[in-house]
């Protein structure tokens, strides 16, 4: 991987992607970026465009990407963040959203036990299907008979190389998750592809739970789970509750991927936060490590970790943003990182 396609996007991810550029130009020098700050809900409120075809082959030209946030309160319509960010996922064909969760400090975990606030885990969401591929519709809106309807779609070959990079990564044991009680269809679909997959790794431990119970035992043991794979929606909500677990949005990083090709499109999850923009309190680690996934993706994983690294040593020593209990602005946070980088 070379060169890097990057949308700062709305709100606060101008601010926090240009320390995570700083970051990644420290320390890879070689990288080449193409920034397209023109996506951004500004462009998209003066011509109803959000992501032109150009900029769709821009990106997709490159060997990954860096995506800031994208949403604005001015922007009613959900088809502009869908234009964006589904539109990557669907035609990059970008089938994991990885999303792994691991205490940076102990003073993070919203947690009382000091035994079982070291989360390391990681949800691997399958990223294309489920119920977010807008199957459905709507009937006799406006009147007291409206109808509305939302189809979740899983495919044996969606669900299959979901469960084939689940079980890759694992190093202790996979956790499916699902409702299969409740949308037994599906269910049924996830579980036999869990069962065929499993059959792959007998070394591995396994196990099945439903998402309510899921949801419970995360926050009483998170350092239970290894890997946790879901379909888009249950994934989508259990990788923030471990995003939490893990110390909050701020340090929260993820990464769409299509394993197959290479392409990898990082981003924190902490959205835009238009009531930071421009205050300088926008905490910029969990770009900072959208950047460090990328390195992992790009196969440079003695770069990625010399970035965690320093994030861990500025976490530890309280030179962060107040969220997360320093004192510095979101340049300034950016700044210690790269002075934890020199000082290795």
């Amino acid at each position: 991987m070379r060169r890097i396609a990057v949308i700062p996007g709305d709100g606060i991810g101008p601010e926090v992607t240009a320390e995570a550029l700083r970051t990644l130009r420290a320390v890879a020098p070689d990288l080449e970026f193409d920034v397209l700050d023109h996506v951004n809900a500004d462009r998209y409120l003066a011509t109803g465009t959000a992501l032109s075809d150009d900029d769709f082959a821009r990106v997709a030209s490159c060997d990954g990407a860096l995506l800031g946030a994208v949403g604005d309160p001015r922007v009613t319509s959900p088809d502009y963040a869908r234009d964006v960010l589904l539109r990557l996922r669907f035609e990059l064909d970008l089938y994991i959203n990885h999303r792994p969760a691991q205490l940076l400090h102990d003073r993070l975990s919203p947690l009382r036990d000091q035994g079982r606030r070291p989360i390391d885990c990681t949800v691997v969401r399958e990223n294309t299907e489920g119920p977010y591929v807008g199957v459905g519709g709507a009937l006799r809106v406006g009147t007291p008979h409206e109808t509305a309807i939302d189809t979740e779609v899983s495919t044996y070959r969606g669900v299959r190389r979901a469960m084939e990079f689940a079980f890759a990564r694992a190093t202790r044991s996979v956790c499916l998750v699902d409702k299969a009680n409740a949308v037994p269809h599906n269910g049924t679909l996830w579980q036999r592809c869990f069962r065929e997959a499993a059959a792959l790794r007998p070394d591995l431990p396994t196990r099945h739970l439903y998402v309510d119970a899921a949801v419970m035992l995360l926050v009483q043991d998170p350092t239970a789970f290894d890997v946790i794979v879901a379909n888009n929606a249950h994934g989508d909500v259990l990788s923030d509750l471990t995003a939490q677990l893990a110390g909050g949005p701020g340090t929260a990083a993820s990464a769409n991927l299509n394993p197959q090709t290479g392409y990898a499109l990082c981003e924190p999850v902490h959205g835009s936060a238009p009531d930071l923009a421009g205050t300088g309190r926008a905490n910029p680690l969990a770009a900072v490590l959208s950047a460090a996934l990328l390195l992992d993706c790009a196969g440079r994983a003695e770069q990625a970790e010399r970035i965690r690294t320093a994030v861990r040593t500025v976490v530890r020593d309280l030179r962060c943003t107040a969220d997360i209990g320093g004192s510095l602005t979101t340049s300034g946070a950016g700044a210690a990182v790269r002075d934890a980088l020199h000082g290795e």
